[in-house]
């Protein structure tokens, strides 16, 4: 079933400020070049608890701890690989059924 609003994401790091806008920034490339009609905050893992977005994405250090957070959790290693996102982002929006 595919959304009929707009997709909310999280962008996590430590102290949601730098790591976490430059990740902001890849997702927001990412999901426009997939046609995703998204929403991206960035946060710290801190306030990330109590939100409730439908994806978060971050590093391992920080996913692992909110792994419960939403339907979709996506671990990165490189916060600049568009292409490597979109791909992962692609992936798991379409098990989802966001995506056809």
């Amino acid at each position: 079933m595919a959304l009929d609003r707009r997709l909310e994401v999280l962008a996590v790091c430590g102290v949601g400020m730098g790591s976490s806008l430059m990740l902001k920034m890849t997702a927001e490339d990412a999901l426009g070049s997939l046609g995703v009609d998204a929403r991206v905050e960035n946060t710290d893992v801190s306030s990330a608890r109590g939100m409730s977005p439908d994806v978060v994405i971050g590093q391992g250090m920080h996913t692992g701890e909110i792994a419960d957070l939403a339907p979709v959790v996506i671990t990165i290693s490189d916060f600049l690989d568009k292409d490597g996102l979109a791909a992962q982002l692609k992936e798991r929006l379409t098990e989802q059924g966001w995506m056809p």
